[in-house]
């Protein structure tokens, strides 16, 4: 018999504020699937502890998942064993988001409360709009990349796969940051950041660049 409950994968605080986006947007979280060391409760909802659990819970009728899990590349590799297992991703979307009617929205993102998305913006796959940042017009954010809280991005910025922003970031428009890059709290952009690069400071200046994303 297929059920309707949500299963989060993730126990952590991340998970946490996943399963009250999940509630208010009137869907029921029936387990979380956590590591070893998870607590066996989140927010009230049972942790299953082993990613073993899986299995059990699709030959019981879940189909639905969310990747709670903060890391942009863990996040993309347990989203693809999970559809790979036949499950299908939901999304976890505030209902005090403000989201553009000609947005273009993934699967498995989250939009946190107090998002604005404006017009022909593109959120993709796995894609994490965290509380209260703001993406202007025709902005592209990429699969996985992460834009956290407070961030405000100005219009026609691009932001690459799995690229992270950090909290309280400023982006001017027309940017584009490369794949895997990441941008320090605080960060100003006004210049295009490479891939796999650090960024940090006001205006933000590349001090890293990874050797392999």
């Amino acid at each position: 018999m297929k059920q309707e409950g949500v299963i989060v994968l993730g126990a952590s605080g991340h998970a946490k504020v996943v399963i009250e986006l999940l509630r208010a947007s009137g869907q029921r979280v029936d387990y979380c699937v956590g590591s070893s060391d998870s607590p066996q409760t989140c927010l009230g909802v049972p942790v299953l502890r082993g990613d073993e659990h899986l299995q059990h819970l699709q030959e019981s009728g879940y189909h639905k998942t969310f990747v709670a899990i903060g890391s942009n590349a863990l996040r993309q590799r347990l989203a693809r064993a999970v559809r790979e297992a036949g499950f299908d991703l939901v999304n976890a979307i505030s209902p005090t988001a403000l989201i553009s009617p000609t947005a273009r929205l993934g699967v498995g993102i989250a939009i946190m409360a107090g998002v604005v998305i404006n017009a022909e913006s593109v959120i993709e796959d796995l894609a994490i709009i965290n509380t209260g940042a703001t993406i202007d017009h025709d902005c592209w954010i990429r699969r996985a990349a992460h834009i956290a809280p407070q961030c405000a991005l100005a219009g026609n910025v691009n932001v690459s796969e799995a690229a992270f922003l950090g909290i309280g970031c400023k982006v001017i428009p027309g940017i584009e940051i490369g794949e895997g890059a990441t941008i320090g709290a605080g960060g100003v952009v006004v210049s295009n950041i490479p891939a796999g690069a650090l960024a940090v400071g006001i205006p933000a200046r590349v001090i890293k660049t990874m050797t392999k994303l």
